[in-house]
C-alpha cells in the first residue's frame, strides 16, 4: 500500500473513530473562511490583507478576458503563504477601461467591463475600511493592471492622512506591476527576444506569464494563427514564442520583489 493511500486510511480511521470530520485546512482566501475563521486568523496574527485588482478586458484572441483576475489571485496567494501573516480578499475584477461613448482603447473589443474611476476608488476605500474595522493593521493594493496604479496611490494616501494617528496603513505596493512590466521585460531581453516581440500587451511577457500561472487562460491554437507580423488586434507584442517555461522566472521574480516591498512597507517607524 502506498504511503498516500495510508494517509488517507488514517484520517478515514479517525472519522470514524471520533465521529467528527477531520478539520479542513484553513485557506489563505477570505472569501473561503467563516466569520469565525477569520476572526480567529486576524488573533492569531494574520493582521495583513492583500486586495488583489484585475479587471476584466480584452487580451487579444489567444487570452480569456479575466487573465488579470485568475492571475493577480494566484499570484496574491503565493505571496500571501510566502509572507505567513496575509490573507487575501476577493479580487477586484471591475477597473476602469476607457469610455463607452464613444467605446476607447478596451472598451472597443466585446466583453471588455468598464467603471468610473470614483467608484472603483470607492470600492477600494470602503474595502480597506472593512477591513481596519475588523481588525487588520495592514492593507496592501495589489493591482495587475497599469492603467489604475495612480488610483491605487491616491485612496491609500486619502486613507493614510485619514488614519494618522491609528496605527492602520494602507499600502499601493507598485512593484508587484512593475517587476512584471519592467524586470521581467527586460530580463527576456538579456535572452534575445525583441521588444516588438516582448511587447506590452497580450504579447510574448505578458502572454508567458499567463500560461506559467495558468495554461487555460491561453490559446495556443490561436498563437499561430496567421494574422500578419503574428500581431492581431488587440495584441501589442507578438506572443507566437510564448511558454509557461519563459513565463515562470517572471512569476517567481513577481513574488519575491512584491513579498520584499510588502515586508518594508509593514515596518512601523
Amino acid at each position: 500500500m502506498t504511503s498516500g493511500a495510508l494517509r488517507v486510511l488514517a484520517c478515514i480511521s479517525l472519522v470514524v473513530a471520533t465521529g467528527v470530520p477531520a478539520a479542513a485546512p484553513v485557506s489563505v482566501f477570505v472569501d473561503e473562511l467563516t466569520w469565525a475563521e477569520l476572526r480567529d486568523e486576524v488573533r492569531s496574527g494574520k493582521t495583513t490583507v492583500i486586495v488583489p485588482i484585475g479587471g476584466t478586458e480584452q487580451n487579444g484572441p489567444h487570452m480569456v478576458l479575466g487573465k488579470h483576475n485568475v492571475r493577480v489571485k494566484a499570484l496574491s496567494s503565493k505571496i500571501a503563504q510566502a509572507l505567513g501573516n496575509a490573507l487575501v480578499a476577493p479580487v477586484v475584477a471591475y477597473a476602469p477601461e476607457g469610455g463607452v461613448n464613444p467605446p476607447e482603447a478596451h472598451m472597443r473589443f466585446p466583453g471588455t467591463i468598464t467603471v468610473p474611476e470614483a467608484a472603483f476608488e470607492k470600492v477600494l476605500e470602503y474595502a480597506a475600511r472593512s477591513f481596519r474595522l475588523h481588525g487588520f493593521r495592514d492593507v496592501v493594493f495589489l493591482g495587475d493592471h497599469g492603467g489604475y496604479q495612480k488610483s491605487l496611490k491616491a485612496v491609500a494616501d486619502r486613507l493614510n492622512r485619514e488614519w494618522a494617528a491609528t496605527p492602520v496603513r494602507v499600502h499601493a505596493v507598485d512593484e508587484y506591476y512593475r517587476t512584471g512590466e519592467v524586470a521581467f521585460a527586460q530580463a527576456l531581453k538579456s535572452r534575445g527576444y525583441r521588444d516588438d516581440e516582448i511587447g506590452t500587451h497580450a504579447g510574448l511577457a505578458d502572454t508567458s506569464l499567463a500560461l506559467a500561472v495558468d495554461p487555460g487562460l491561453v490559446r495556443i491554437d490561436r498563437l499561430h494563427s496567421g494574422e500578419p507580423a503574428g500581431r492581431p488586434a488587440g495584441v501589442y507584442g507578438d506572443p507566437r514564442r510564448s511558454s509557461a517555461e519563459l513565463g515562470q522566472p517572471g512569476v517567481d521574480m513577481i513574488v519575491t520583489a512584491s513579498v520584499d516591498a510588502i515586508k518594508r512597507a509593514v515596518i512601523r517607524p
